[in-house]
């Protein structure tokens, strides 16, 4: 990866990250941006759909109908004249196995994240599916 990728690269993440303190959620909050061509075309956090109350847990438990960042991410482009062909999906989280099928159906290809989620068959999914994945785990 180039110097000049890089920074952008940390550049978004850390708009992503930002956006990820949005979130009402206890537990985790995660923060997503969808770049194309240098352009944010969508952003994302967890949380309750829209019209639903803030609330994301439920005796220390996340609601089963809590949106995940990037879902709310791609779903807000998919309701855009915006596409998600060939774009990058900046994640504070790496992607669990749900949205990992969206990540991929909706032509994203390239995903970089922050943190790895415990359960990384998302990831693997991904590779398999062609999606180059960064790990920006060094932000400066």
């Amino acid at each position: 990866m180039n110097k000049k990728q890089l920074k952008y690269d940390q550049a978004y993440m850390r708009m992503a990250l930002e956006w990820a303190k949005l979130s009402y959620c206890e537990r985790k909050q995660v923060g997503a941006l969808i770049v194309k061509g240098r352009m944010i075309i969508s952003d994302g956090f967890n949380g309750t759909p829209t019209g639903f109350e803030n609330c994301c847990e439920e005796l220390g438990d996340t609601k089963w109908y809590v949106l995940h960042a990037e879902a709310n991410a791609i779903l807000k482009v998919a309701s855009s004249t915006q596409s998600c062909k060939n774009s990058t999906l900046y994640i504070t989280l790496s992607p669990c196995k749900e949205c990992s099928k969206l990540i991929h159906q909706s032509g994203i290809k390239r995903v970089v994240y922050a943190n790895q989620y415990k359960d990384t068959s998302g990831l693997e999914f991904l590779e398999k599916a062609g999606v180059e994945l960064t790990y920006l785990n060094d932000l400066k």
